[in-house]
């Protein structure tokens, strides 16, 4: 016989949240992000590399086309939005709702300096106790910065590699928030990432994505375990 503790088992469902409680971006001079991926929807980049990257996630990601954050220039920003929660009996009675965001931020600068990397650093922190609604439902939120370089720097490869900084909100108990960091060359076919990132698969356009489960999924499955 079937106990109704049995029958009330929990499941999870991960998807794009439409309309998220999210506070406002602080970006300057730049329209909302699109509500589709829809082609007509998705920004155009004359810079070829940039367009492939946005070829990968604009099925994912709301993308906006050369904005400024905080005084830095961007050639491209995408948010991701996701939710999961737990199945009750009935699909429509759901608990446990937790909230995850992705923001992307992509960069076309030449040569890429260390103090670049740290600046970038300092504006994810900037924008964690500015954009993060830390509340019960927050599960996590990932900064995320791409920098296009003509080469990198062995300074420079070192500093991102090494890099990792996960920042508890209240103990945990509000989720956290995350800082990526990347530098492509896509001239050169080469890439470093900071150990957390899973953003490999977006901007290594000169390689087909060949793993089963895309960045994205991989994504979901970090942020929500």
């Amino acid at each position: 016989m079937t106990t109704d503790e049995e029958r009330a088992g929990e499941t999870a469902s991960t998807g794009d949240v439409d309309e998220p409680d999210a506070p406002e971006s602080p970006v300057d001079g730049a329209e909302a992000g699109p509500e589709s991926a829809d082609d007509a929807d998705v920004p155009a980049w004359d810079d070829e590399y940039v367009d492939r990257v946005s070829d990968r996630i604009m099925f994912n990601y709301d993308l906006e086309k050369d904005v400024t954050v905080r005084g830095e220039p961007f050639t491209l920003r995408g948010e991701l939005r996701m939710e999961s929660h737990k199945q009750f009996f009935h699909p429509a009675i759901t608990y446990g709702h937790q909230h995850a965001y992705e923001h992307l931020f992509l960069t076309e600068r030449g040569p890429v300096r260390v103090s670049d990397i740290d600046r970038f650093v300092d504006l994810g922190h900037t924008l964690a106790d500015e954009w993060v609604d830390a509340d019960e439902e927050h599960y996590a939120t990932d900064f995320t910065f791409v920098a296009v370089a003509d080469a990198i720097s062995d300074d420079v490869r070192d500093r991102v590699a090494s890099f990792e900084e996960r920042t508890l909100l209240r103990y945990g108990y509000n989720g956290h928030y995350e800082i990526h960091l990347a530098v492509v060359a896509p001239e050169d076919e080469d890439l470093v990432v900071s150990r957390n990132a899973d953003v490999v698969d977006a901007i290594r356009t000169w390689e087909p994505i060949e793993s089963d489960a895309g960045f994205v999924s991989r994504l979901k499955q970090r942020l929500f375990g």
